[in-house]
């Protein structure tokens, strides 16, 4: 997607200087105007269409005054090609005539004021003609204003993607034979990955309680289950095309709030409030799933690229990641398309090898960026066994938003949340084949895959699935299960495998999450390197790692693009932290007096972890004390005793140490505790190094003074 959108970018920046010297100057002044749409009607026209109304609201958003605000509808000529469609996904200015005559919003607008934008305009005659052939055309929302010490100029736009499945007031044609399948992805994740901690054996612990919000009665994700629920219901068709992508940490993480949770504040832990929220989410989506097609997003929807840099030449991160089906299927009361995943982005060569090696055989994803690349059918990479099934590139492009053109003060409709799937809407229309050439070809299949994170409001996710059914109804389109379409021979072979510029590293993780993410499993290896199993427990040392391993893939979410590096790190740092905290040095509550100089330090170590651990202790700060005993310490499982570590005081008096302990590779346990020691007392290895010294220093002044000595007999000598 990210190819296909800087491909057509790269024409617009070379035609946006030939444009006319108005509407450069109009660029030029900035959208000092926001225009926010609540209303478009219809959202597809057709016979019946009689009127279209746009209704919403202007912001002044700039710092001056705005004089006589207006408002008009222009529309451009039908698009034939796809960088036609292009052009006006990214905001450029296009060719079009007027549909209606400027409107006035307010007669003044002050720097904040907002004012109601109505129009309804009636498609009769001339203005009906506008629309007169089936196709895609673009509509735009265009409002001009007089800025404080500037001229009139357009201050703020709005473009989408109208279509037109028949002229207004005229009989349809019906459409062309030979009209593309079409299956419908549907995903279910998070925003980002919320759990804070979820140490092996303790409850839960999410970083706060935004979750609960999100599959709360208002929230983002139970608008997906909710409008996706009354779509299937109403339209058989619909069902059949829809497949549900399901991330496996969010079934997980919203199945573990269902028992009871905590949250995690600066004050401490607070219990959750979205217990019975998690039920009712749960319930509907065991309902909604239930029987349908259903393929795994990765765990946390991670980036399958960054877990291959996180552990280099070795697949079991990665491994971890795309083996969620077990988790859907516990959770969720269904199974997931066998061997199919959808991760984010097109799969590098390296990541294809590894997720050939974990059983994957089929991904989703943009074959755009392989070579050549496959318009519909299934793909087969050179040097993998895995399969591409290719999403549409322009589909998702229109649904997602692409990049702007500079200084554009037209925005386009994914950005207008009453309307973000318009321009999805008219890509499918488009894609399908609507107003084109008969002899123009077109694919035969179109797998639609909206924004990961789709974040629209539930009336416009029931209006977009409703216009689907209308283009299924209609028959631009027919409904093909997931399934069906993985069952047929792939189309096409991508003989030169993954192009070389398919990963965009701006859209990738940020490399230190990635070197953070490293060093954490890092010191997780040397952890569970260091326990044992203890034959009373019978938990693994590797279970007891998990939940650091898991923390590392939701760091690797792509849900990060973007947002503090820290953010994307702190569940795996919470979760090291709990697993070493569980071993510690007890801080002592007294003095202690060492009765020797070569008096043991008594320390009492306590392990509440279900594993026996192997540990060195480390003495810092201790000027006025030596360890001389550097061997390894076992710690039995849930347990604690008093150890005597051997130790030399170097000096009497009053001082203190820093006890601590270390697993033998090295990774810290716990926090270390300062003891307060006195010393009466030298030690005998220092005694005898003070002797031996002193000695030393003897025999050095006796030879001195014997050389001066003979030295000075010598003089006498030669002066007699």
């Amino acid at each position: 997607m990210k190819r296909f959108a800087a491909a057509f970018l790269s024409v617009l920046f070379l035609a946006v200087p030939a444009l006319s010297g108005a509407t450069v100057a109009q660029a030029a002044e900035g959208a000092r105007l926001r225009v926010d749409l609540a209303e478009l009607a219809p959202r597809v026209i057709t016979t019946s269409t009689t009127t279209l109304t746009v209704a919403g609201t202007v912001t002044n958003t700039g710092d001056r005054k705005i004089t006589r605000p207006q408002v008009r509808l222009q529309v451009g000529e039908r698009q034939t090609n796809e960088r036609g469609i292009g052009d006006v996904l990214s905001g450029a200015v296009i060719k079009d005539n007027l549909l209606t005559e400027f409107t006035p919003v307010a007669d003044v607008l002050e720097p904040g004021q907002s004012a109601p934008l109505n129009i309804t305009v009636n498609l009769t005659g001339a203005k009906a003609a506008q629309f007169g052939k089936p196709g895609v055309y673009p509509l735009l929302v265009n409002v001009n204003g007089t800025p404080e010490f500037g001229g009139p100029a357009r201050l703020g736009a709005v473009s989408m993607l109208m279509p037109v499945l028949s002229a207004p007031g005229r009989q349809s044609n019906g459409h062309s034979s030979g009209a593309p399948s079409m299956t419908l992805l549907w995903p279910l994740t998070g925003n980002v990955p919320h759990v804070y901690a979820a140490p092996y054996g303790s409850p839960l612990v999410l970083a706060d309680d935004r979750l609960a919000a999100e599959i709360g009665a208002d929230g983002r994700l139970n608008g997906l289950v909710t409008a996706a629920a009354t779509a299937v219901r109403d339209d058989s068709s619909l069902a059949k095309s829809m497949c549900f992508a399901l991330d496996p940490d969010l079934l997980a993480t919203v199945d573990a709030m269902s028992r009871g949770y905590l949250v995690h504040t600066d004050a401490g832990n607070v219990d959750g409030k979205g217990v019975e929220t998690a039920k009712t989410w749960l319930s509907a989506l065991r309902s909604l799933v239930g029987g349908r097609c259903v393929v795994a997003l990765p765990f946390a929807d991670a980036d399958l690229d960054a877990l291959t840099r996180i552990r280099p030449g070795d697949p079991t991160l990665l491994t971890r990641a795309v083996t969620g089906s077990a988790t859907i299927q516990q959770v969720a009361g269904v199974t997931p398309q066998t061997g199919a995943l959808w991760p984010d982005g097109t799969p590098s060569a390296s990541v294809l090898a590894a997720l050939t090696e974990a059983g994957v055989r089929t991904v989703l994803a943009d074959a755009g960026k392989l070579a050549p690349a496959a318009t519909g059918g299934g793909v087969t990479v050179q040097g993998s066994t895995v399969r591409v099934q290719p999403t549409d590139s322009l589909i998702s492009a229109a649904m997602t938003g692409v990049p702007t053109v500079p200084d554009s003060v037209t925005m386009p409709a994914t950005t207008e949340r009453a309307v973000a799937s318009q321009n999805g809407l008219g890509a499918l229309a488009f894609r399908a084949g609507l107003g084109q050439p008969a002899g123009q070809q077109r694919p035969d299949h179109l797998l639609v895959a909206p924004p990961r994170r789709w974040d629209a409001p539930p009336a416009e996710l029931t209006a977009y699935l409703r216009q689907v059914g209308d283009f299924l109804d209609a028959g631009l389109v027919t409904a093909t299960g997931l399934s069906t379409l993985l069952a047929a021979d792939p189309a096409v072979s991508a003989a030169g495998g993954v192009a070389a510029d398919a990963r965009n590293p701006a859209a990738g993780i940020d490399a230190g999450v990635v070197s953070t993410l490293s060093a954490l499993d890092d010191q997780a290896t040397g952890l569970a390197s260091a326990m044992q199993l203890d034959p009373t427990k019978r938990v693994k040392p590797d279970d007891v790692v998990a939940p650091v391993r898991l923390a590392e893939l939701r760091g690797a979410s792509t849900a990060w693009r973007g947002l503090p590096a820290d953010a994307a790190t702190t569940n795996a740092r919470a979760e090291l932290a709990s697993i070493s905290g569980r071993v510690t040095v007890s801080q002592p509550k007294q003095t202690i007096a060492l009765a020797s100089g070569n008096s043991p330090l008594p320390v009492y170590v306590s392990n509440d972890l279900p594993v026996g651990i192997s540990a060195r202790f480390t003495l810092n700060n201790n000027t006025g004390l030596r360890p001389t005993d550097g061997q390894e310490r076992f710690f039995p499982a849930s347990g604690g005793k008093n150890y005597f570590l051997p130790v030399e005081a170097l000096r009497a008096g009053r001082f203190s140490v820093d006890v601590s302990l270390r697993t033998p590779t090295g990774t810290p346990l716990g926090s270390s505790a300062r003891f307060e020691l006195t010393s009466t007392e030298y030690g005998a290895i220092t005694i005898i190094a003070t002797v031996a010294a002193g000695v030393a220093l003897l025999l050095l002044a006796s030879r001195r003074i014997y050389r001066r000595l003979k030295d000075a007999r010598a003089g006498r000598a030669v002066v007699d």
